[in-house]
């Protein structure tokens, strides 16, 4: 019986809701949420969200009622505790993330150190 690894990434109730309906939208359901990090931005890293289809054997996921969510193991001591939601307000719409293990982050709030 092999494990699946698992992650830190907490999705919040409405975060939950958008992805459920932004899947619903792509009319598949072989997608997953996929949240990563990657070099580059002004402050070092930046944060990926997007729909993904591939599964690696050694991704990490998690699953919020029925919404999956995977982060690969270079990513996940990144991501640890890190809480996604979204926001739908007059003065921003779309995903945010609070991360814990950012020691700064630029204005743009898409990228961290």
């Amino acid at each position: 019986m092999t494990q699946v690894a698992t992650h830190g990434v907490k999705l919040t109730d409405t975060a939950v809701s958008k992805v459920r309906s932004l899947l619903a939208g792509e009319g598949r359901d072989d997608l997953r949420l996929r949240v990563s990090v990657q070099p580059g931005g002004c402050s070092g890293l930046i944060y990926q969200l997007f729909f993904d289809e591939q599964l690696e054997e050694i991704d990490a996921i998690v699953d919020f009622d029925g919404v999956q969510v995977v982060v690969d193991p270079m990513s996940v001591p990144y991501l640890d505790g890190a809480s996604i939601d979204f926001e739908d307000t007059i003065q921003k719409q779309g995903f945010t993330i609070d991360n814990p293990n950012a020691e700064g982050s630029c204005a743009c709030g898409d990228s961290f150190s």
